[in-house]
């Protein structure tokens, strides 16, 4: 009976999704998730009131002349340069809330697995995803649509620092290869490059059980892309999460700057590449905030409301350049995939899911 159902949806469900007619530009997507990086950093930069705290940083001083200045416009050229040279020019940012522009959570948990399945499936489901457990997700993403299409059809990848993201995909029932945690490159193909980034990461460990440290993350992303050439990719960086956990806000801004040169390595990469340049939107988001002081700042969840504000940024051929977005306006992370759909000229098909970002479509 179970082969029987899995069968009845392999033949149905591809029925539900619909072509709308084709007038986009978009071909391939990148979503690029970094978790618990704050909205506060991204649009001013550096905390005034953590940048040079002695309990959060490793020596009073040490990063005022990396990240500070009175200006929060430079600040946050210091702590993410790529971001705003490029991808804001580019591009299009939305959740500065400084000037009344949003993007929120629709789950209430505040955490990571709930946040990752409303950013991969449209919608939230507090009633079944309210844990970090490793649970298969019993809803399925958009990659997951895409892969039960004959045109994606291994040709989605995903990577990820945590290790429960085999699970958020649910790699078992959708046949995404999932490379997470402290996962290996697998294969009898294996690049010069994948041989190096599995010596290393089986020599050098990071401090948490569960999340590898984002290079691992990133370098296996970059030598699978360029053996591979998939049409939709998610790479999720953790790094900035664990550190804010940790209490180190010195960690926590050298993981952001890092992410910022991650993301600049793959536009790069995407723009210098047949078949992906001037054809792939990315979208960068994250799956929560956190607290905004010192006594929260460290953490998020149902009992520290404000970190369910986030933000969305996106750059590719579609996306007009509006750069950081300053009108009083509204957005959730689950209006990601109908979005996504509809740059790939496709209708969503997943019941109740968020309705598209405007702002982001031609």
């Amino acid at each position: 009976m179970k082969k029987i159902s899995l069968l009845l949806i392999g033949f149905t469900l591809p029925l539900c999704i619909v072509h709308a007619q084709k007038t986009t530009q978009t071909e391939n997507v990148f979503l690029i998730t970094v978790d618990g990086l704050r909205w506060q950093e991204l649009f001013r930069g550096a905390d005034s009131l953590f940048v040079d705290d002695t309990g959060m940083i490793e020596k009073q001083g040490a990063l005022l002349e990396e990240y500070w200045d009175t200006d929060p416009e430079r600040r946050r050229e210091l702590l993410m340069p790529f971001t705003w040279s490029t991808l804001a020019k580019e591009g299009q940012i939305h959740g500065n809330r400084y000037q009344g522009n949003r993007v929120d959570l629709r789950n209430t948990m505040l955490f990571s697995y709930p946040g990752y399945n409303e950013i991969l499936t449209g919608r939230a489901d507090d009633a079944r995803i309210n844990s970090n457990d490793k649970n298969n997700n019993p809803n399925v993403t958009l990659l997951e649509y895409l892969q039960r299409m004959p045109a994606y059809q291994g040709k989605v990848l995903a990577f990820g620092s945590w290790d429960v993201f085999p699970y958020i995909v649910n790699t078992e029932r959708s046949g995404i290869p999932v490379n997470a945690g402290f996962d290996m490159a697998q294969g009898p193909d294996l690049t010069e490059g994948e041989r190096l980034i599995n010596r290393l990461q089986k020599e050098i460990r990071g401090p948490w059980a569960g999340v590898r440290l984002d290079p691992f993350t990133h370098h296996y992303a970059m030598e699978a892309i360029k053996k591979q050439r998939p049409r939709a990719v998610l790479i999720a960086y953790g790094e900035p999460d664990d550190w804010a956990h940790d209490n180190r806000y010195d960690e926590y801004l050298h993981s952001i700057r890092q992410f910022d040169a991650y993301l600049k390595d793959l536009w790069e990469y995407i723009q210098s590449t047949p078949g992906y340049k001037d054809k792939t939107t990315m979208i960068v988001t994250t799956d929560h905030g956190r607290g905004v002081d010192k006594a929260t700042w460290t953490g998020h969840g149902t009992a520290i409301p404000r970190s369910r504000e986030i933000w969305i940024a996106a750059i590719g051929p579609d996306s007009p350049a509006l750069g950081a977005l300053e009108n009083d306006a509204q957005l959730y992370a689950a209006m990601i995939p109908r979005t996504i759909f509809q740059l790939l000229g496709l209708s969503y098909p997943g019941e109740g899911a968020d309705s598209a970002i405007d702002a982001l479509l031609p």
